[in-house]
């Protein structure tokens, strides 16, 4: 991001949202990730020539994505209420979850995910167990299970309640599962990824439920929005150029290996550098 006044990072220069610049000074943008490349790193005097943009951009933006899923772990958080479905729709940038907590007088309750099946596509059959097709050729039909967990119906944790140290629960053979401290079944969600959607145990309906995920970065497309943490800055030009390089006839095998050794080291540097408490890094400096 180019250098701003104060008035334009702590009140957008009075336009409206005033906090549309806050924390962006962390974040280089891809327009200027490609654009500093395109000036350091190509060129007829340099190791990369004849690169078209669009090149760069593809190259930089999958490392941004790369980045998203393994190191910068910037974590996105979304707040619904389950409806009657006990279904939570998955916002459009996930990628995996973090945390599914429900929030309860002012407090995050973290609840587990049921590795169980908490639902079920179906086909409407006959007595003979031949598919029945509707007028438009569709078959899928509300399951047997997904009705189950809607009603509460379905035993989610156990088929057999035990005491064990004065706490009651359910096994499954010998997995064990402890009600929680008003005797209630323990919540629990399971996510099903092909359909979209977060899945819930019965009696969840009507709470405010709070997802907390890792997002691909690419901001529905945008890319005058997309951007990374500058800490991974090195690190994208790194492997922008060891991708061009590696994608191409003729390059000797130790460019291509020396340009691999870099992006690694840099990889490992910045991940180091984001992760750890900066007056650890000091500690260390001193010692």
């Amino acid at each position: 991001m180019a250098y701003i006044t104060d008035y334009q990072y702590y009140d957008n220069g009075g336009s409206s949202p005033s906090n549309a610049n806050w924390g962006s000074y962390q974040y280089v943008s891809l327009k200027d990730i490609v654009n500093n490349f395109e000036m350091m790193y190509s060129g007829e005097d340099k190791l990369i020539d004849n690169v078209s943009r669009n090149q760069l951009v593809f190259y930089a933006k999958r490392a941004i994505q790369e980045l998203n899923y393994d190191a910068m772990k910037e974590i996105k958080v979304l707040e619904l209420n389950i409806d009657e479905s006990l279904r939570y729709i998955l916002p459009y940038d996930y990628v995996n979850w973090v945390r599914v907590s429900l929030y309860r007088n002012g407090v995050l309750v973290p609840i587990d995910i049921n590795t169980n099946t908490l639902y079920a596509k179906s086909y409407t059959q006959a007595s003979s167990g031949a598919l029945i097709f509707s007028s438009d050729y569709v078959v899928l039909d509300e399951s047997e299970i997904d009705k189950d967990r809607l009603s509460g119906n379905v035993n989610q944790d156990s088929e057999e309640e035990f005491n064990s140290q004065e706490q009651r629960g359910y096994k499954i053979d010998t997995n064990y599962s402890y009600k929680g401290m008003e005797g209630k079944k323990t919540p629990s969600f399971s996510i099903d990824r092909a359909s979209g959607v977060i899945n819930f145990s019965s009696g969840l309906e009507s709470e405010l439920c709070i997802l907390e995920y890792v997002s691909d970065g690419m901001e529905r497309g945008d890319d005058l929005k997309v951007s990374v943490n500058k800490l991974f800055e090195s690190y994208i030009y790194a492997e922008i150029k060891y991708q061009i390089l590696n994608s191409r006839i003729g390059v000797q095998e130790y460019i291509v290996k020396r340009s691999r050794d870099e992006r690694r080291a840099l990889w490992l540097n910045a991940k180091i550098r984001i992760s750890e408490n900066p007056y650890k890094i000091l500690r260390k400096i001193r010692v």
